[in-house]
């Protein structure tokens, strides 16, 4: 009997799941949520879904349903689930049975996998390594669990309100900064009236003739010890 040809991943399918494997359900939650379609949604026909930034989808998203922060496991799980990218200037994802309206078809997909009686190089054991523990992490987390479907709606609105709050802390800083600069600028008007009323004054003082007795002219000094002296006989 001839050598057995090596069998690549995807080749080997188990048969349909009993229930939706989790990673298929959390995705699927991602997908329909609409409060999340600026990030991750459907294409316009809802055949394939599209990841739109991956950068806040890995950041924001992930963390809420999956132990890891990672896109490229992400894109590597659903690789595994037999989805393929079709376009290739973004992320867009096509599997026939994962469709927008068809939840229930996702008992039909199942995960394939790899097995080759050669031995594996370094660098397969490891892509096979993560690809394993990423089925372990997604094996924790049941589709059947309603708390955990409970704990996503109340992490997505709690994203939600810390979003609206952010609005309106920038809103509420902007005001406070464009009242700042008109207290500055009246602060800036006070001052200057201030210092031209001194100015005028002081110009006054010196053009105003000094007071004269009996024809002859006093000095500053006189003429303010002649007024005291008016002032103490009233």
């Amino acid at each position: 009997m001839g050598e057995q040809p090596a069998i690549g991943l995807g080749d080997v399918c188990q048969k349909p799941n009993p229930s939706p494997p989790p990673f298929l359900a959390k995705t699927y939650l991602l997908v329909e949520d609409p409060t999340t379609d600026d990030v991750i949604s459907w294409n316009d026909d809802g055949t394939a879904l599209v990841v739109w930034h991956p950068l806040e989808f890995a950041r924001d998203l992930l963390p809420t349903l999956f132990k890891h922060s990672n896109f490229s496991s992400f894109v590597r799980q659903l690789n595994t689930y037999g989805f393929r990218k079709i376009v290739t200037s973004r992320w867009e994802f096509y599997n026939d049975k994962f469709q927008k309206g068809g939840k229930e078809r996702l008992y039909e997909i199942c995960r394939r996998k790899a097995w080759s009686n050669k031995p594996q190089h370094k660098s397969n054991a490891k892509a096979i390594q993560a690809t394993h523990q990423d089925e372990l992490d997604e094996d924790e987390w049941s589709w059947l669990n309603p708390s955990s479907t409970d704990h996503y709606v109340t992490l997505v609105d709690e994203n939600k309100r810390l979003k609206k709050e952010k609005g309106v802390l920038r809103f509420e800083l902007k005001n406070m900064k464009k009242k700042c600069r008109e207290l500055i600028g009246l602060i800036g008007k006070y001052e200057l009236g201030i210092n031209g009323y001194d100015k005028k004054e002081d110009e006054m003082m010196v053009m105003k003739p000094n007071l004269k007795l009996f024809g002859v002219k006093l000095e500053v000094g006189e003429e303010d010890e002649m007024v005291r002296q008016n002032k103490r006989k009233r």
